[in-house]
């Protein structure tokens, strides 16, 4: 008999789909979902059947959807979904239903930044030093206390968008200004850490993670938002057993536990710094976007996607993985702003990676710039060597071009 598994997912983007695909193939589902804008009609045949809600960030609107699928098929088996922002609600939603899974005070704990970090801290983890400022003098109070440059960021931010780095207090005075800080909006302030920044997945079953991965960034995020010229990338190196790798695996379990993640994924971002002392940047209780997933399969030779399907809905993982190859992204942008009126460098490139090609992306003509460290689009790549890894990014940065042209 086929177990009802509810998917929340709001919009239909590429990235979505192949976790939606990866649950519909699983021999005993049937997948349900919750959704503002249907998939395009040559996907419909992956749901049983669907709800379209107005508002897919309302606990109220899941609520309903779920609802009504209850109404239609009966008790859901699994309530699901990949979107940072719908942890809490999709937890909420489980307590509502009976459903096993992520609880809400654990949901809450890895969204929550601040409180993450405290209990972090609690369990003798390294993390930045970090207040929730309500004000401008207390914003001000914490930066005495550890000095600039600081980061500025949502409690509940995702990666590093609305975040800002401040290295004075005129500048400090000016963000928390332009954010609107008060005692209903504060305001996570932390202590900025320096140094090469990775991150650290898992597939976690019974509280137990079963499978991990590395990753390095190049540069960090942050750096990349600050500095347009940079075009940033992210390599998956195949040997992860140097000291630094054992500790941050060692860092990430604990991490874990100290949360209280039964089952999922994770992706932790942690930094090492010039001294050589780890730090968690922070870990968030979901799969990583910006096709840092992909790689993570693309490394071990696996269907990551059935992986995280299997996990979540059996509670079970095809594991251990061996890392059979080293991968690496590069995220094209160019100089400048307004829409894409070229890219140039495509053929050098493919007759330089081609071989080694594993899917890319190139920006469309006419789009707007896209402000993110992701850019317009990306070239990822795979091989038995990291350093060849390493030398096609190289090339491919230096050699695909993107060019604007001014609106209006």
């Amino acid at each position: 008999m086929s177990q009802n598994v509810v998917f929340v997912a709001p919009f239909p983007s590429e990235a979505t789909m192949r976790f939606v695909r990866a649950v519909a193939a699983l021999d005993d589902v049937k997948l349900l979902g919750v959704v503002h804008t249907p998939p395009p009609e040559h996907e419909r045949h992956l749901y049983a059947d669907l709800v379209r809600v107005t508002e897919p960030m309302s606990l109220r609107d899941m609520l309903d959807g779920v609802e009504v699928l209850r109404q239609r098929h009966g008790q859901p088996h699994r309530i699901i979904g990949i979107l940072e922002m719908l942890q809490v609600n999709l937890a909420h939603a489980r307590a509502r239903f009976g459903v096993a899974g992520t609880s809400v005070a654990t949901a809450e704990l890895f969204r929550e930044k601040a409180r993450m970090k405290d209990a972090l801290g609690a369990a003798g983890l390294p993390v930045a030093r970090h207040a929730l400022v309500r004000s401008e003098a207390e914003a001000l109070a914490f930066a005495s206390e550890v000095g600039f440059p600081l980061i500025l960021k949502p409690p509940a931010g995702m990666g590093a968008r609305a975040t800002f780095r401040v290295s004075a207090p005129s500048e400090l005075t000016r963000v928390l200004s332009g954010l609107g800080v008060s005692p209903a909006l504060p305001v996570l302030a932390e202590q900025m850490l320096r140094g090469s920044e990775h991150s650290f997945e898992t597939i976690t079953v019974g509280g137990v993670p079963q499978a991990w991965s590395m990753a390095n960034y190049q540069p960090g995020c942050l750096e990349v938002l600050e500095n347009p010229w940079i075009q940033w990338a992210c390599v998956l190196p195949r040997e992860v057993d140097a000291p630094a790798c054992q500790r941050a695996r060692e860092m990430g379990f604990a991490a874990i536990a100290a949360l209280g993640l039964e089952d999922g994924m994770t992706h932790m971002e942690w930094f090492e710094q010039a001294d050589g002392r780890l730090a968690i940047g922070e870990i968030a209780a979901r799969p990583p976007g910006a096709q840092l997933l992909h790689m993570t399969g693309v490394v071990h030779d696996i269907d990551i996607y059935r992986a995280w399907a299997r996990a979540v809905v059996h509670g079970v993982l095809d594991a251990p993985w061996r890392r059979k190859y080293a991968a690496g992204c590069a995220y094209v942008r160019g100089m400048g702003s307004g829409r894409v009126a070229a890219v140039t460098g495509v053929r050098e490139t493919h007759e330089a990676v081609g071989q080694w090609l594993v899917e890319a992306k190139l920006p469309t003509l006419g789009a707007t710039k896209n402000d993110s460290y992701e850019g317009d689009g990306y070239v990822m790549v795979r091989h038995e060597s990291t350093a060849k890894v390493q030398a096609m990014i190289k090339t491919i940065v230096e050699t695909l071009k993107i060019h604007y042209a001014r609106e209006g």
